[in-house]
């Protein structure tokens, strides 16, 4: 879900929403980061399992590229990445059909819920700040809600029930690394992502890697 810009620094950064709601009880879990790129994508999932204690069993994507590369009628090519990702997690993943907003109304009545309810005239001192009070949010007020198949009971209540039936977790995270070959010019710096990254004067006009997580970059030889 896209909540418009972030400044860092000097320059503009987008600010997304990672959005997952659970399609029985409705619990909602989000996290901000910026951009979209794919170590996002999945440091999202490993971040919202961990939140939800548990794995769905099959998680239901609307058609973005970081999941579907390609597809012909019902024939799907899943991003290899995501594939990886739910062998370990032990999840199925499954693809809306094309112009069905209805497969995916539930995650965009949450998005419209979180610009509203939460982000809506919100004061925040920069993405850790926001994302702190995006977790209480997810754990106080939006659990708190009416559940809507029953409004006599909360999103909480049902959330209570629905948790035994998730996947554990397993021992290890998943790890998000993305690796991007680099290339160092006449000068020992690479270029990546609008950064300077300085290397040793021996690799200069050489090819390394940049291995990228949501909050580190590392340039590897």
């Amino acid at each position: 879900a896209d909540f418009g810009t972030l400044k860092i620094g000097r320059a503009e950064r987008p600010l997304l929403a990672f959005v997952v709601v659970l399609s029985w009880s409705r619990r909602l879990v989000a996290r901000f980061f910026l951009g979209a790129q794919m170590p996002v994508f999945l440091t999202g999932h490993v971040r919202i399992f961990e939140r939800l204690g548990g794995v769905p069993r099959e998680l239901l994507y609307d058609n973005l590229k970081s999941a579907v590369l390609e597809r012909h009628g019902d024939a799907i090519r899943f991003n290899p990445a995501l594939l990886q990702l739910a062998a370990h997690y032990r999840f199925a993943p499954r693809a809306c059909a094309p112009r069905r907003g209805n497969e995916k109304g539930r995650v965009e009545r949450a998005s419209r819920y979180l610009r509203e309810s939460f982000f809506a005239a919100r004061s925040f001192d920069g993405l850790d700040d926001l994302n702190a009070q995006l977790e209480a949010f997810c754990d106080g007020a939006a659990m708190d809600r009416p559940w809507p198949e029953d409004r006599t009971r909360t999103v909480r209540d049902v959330f209570e029930e629905e948790k035994p039936r998730l996947l554990p977790l397993p021992d290890e995270p998943f790890p998000c690394a993305v690796h991007t070959p680099v290339q160092v010019g006449k000068t020992p710096y690479v270029r990546f992502d609008l950064n300077d990254y300085s290397v040793p004067h021996r690799h200069v006009q050489s090819e390394l890697i940049a291995v990228t997580e949501v909050d580190r970059v590392r340039i590897v030889d």
